[in-house]
């Protein structure tokens, strides 16, 4: 099966896209392109999942660079690809001025947000669930930018499928902890069912890009889940009593 990429215009010419599930050789739970060397898929097919990126992307092999995540506000500097005998570095974001490295992020709800000054040729990708953006790994990730010569008014960002307000139920104690940082995040949150509320984390991304003062950003209008046949979905297969889950890749090159 041929992979699904889905592209932005505003991030064009430079090569780059949001991939779904199709297309990969991974069955099972994980039927798609599963990019997680993180998840229990078998290793061999996770490799040639992410060589047909690599593919996709023409780039060299071992140019498409993933990072360790960890739900935080760090960020990667890169100008070569990584030596695939060590430990990944740690963190939630890269910049690169590279050409022929591949920037590449894996999520399954969480937002994957790929940055791009076409002029300068600085490039950045960041994994941004709800404790990154809350700790400033989508403002980090500009300024990383800033520092290989790109310019905040030039930057645009796109966020790509991740989980809708619609499918992303939360507690209160969830409220208490982004109103204790700023009161106005009241309105990312609807009211749910039974005490619970809906937070709106696309919402909340977009408000953190554009308060940056880049030059534009953008949602893709995609739900990891509520479109299984196309996304994995971290909370889906939680709600599914599932054992592990895959994992989508996001990549952006120069």
């Amino acid at each position: 099966m041929t992979l699904e990429i889905l592209t932005a215009d505003s991030l064009t010419p430079l090569r780059h896209g949001f991939f779904t599930r199709r297309g990969g050789a991974s069955s099972g739970i994980f039927a798609g392109l599963n990019c997680g060397a993180g998840s229990s898929d078998q290793a061999d097919t996770v490799r040639m999942n992410r060589a047909r990126v690599e593919g996709a992307m023409q780039l060299d092999a071992g140019h498409l660079v993933t990072i360790h995540q960890t739900h935080s506000a760090d960020i990667v500097h890169l100008d070569a690809p990584l030596d695939p005998a060590a430990p990944r570095p740690k963190g939630d974001g890269m910049v690169t001025a590279t050409p022929g490295l591949g920037l590449g992020i894996l999520t399954a709800d969480c937002q994957p947000v790929l940055f791009a000054d076409t002029q300068a040729q600085v490039i950045g990708a960041a994994h941004a669930g709800w404790r990154g953006a809350l700790d400033g790994v989508l403002e980090n990730t500009i300024a990383a930018m800033e520092t290989l010569g790109a310019a905040r008014a030039r930057i645009q960002a796109v966020i790509g499928p991740c989980i809708s307000q619609a499918a992303y139920e939360v507690g209160p104690e969830f409220l208490d902890e982004f109103l204790a940082d700023d009161p106005a995040n009241a309105r990312f949150f609807a009211n749910g069912q039974d005490g619970k509320y809906q937070f709106d984390l696309v919402g909340f991304g977009l408000h953190r890009l554009r308060a940056a003062g880049i030059g534009d950003a953008e949602w893709i209008g995609q739900c990891t889940y509520q479109d299984p046949a196309r996304y994995y979905s971290y909370r889906r297969s939680v709600h599914e009593g599932r054992a592990d889950y895959g994992r989508l890749i996001s990549v952006i090159r120069l």
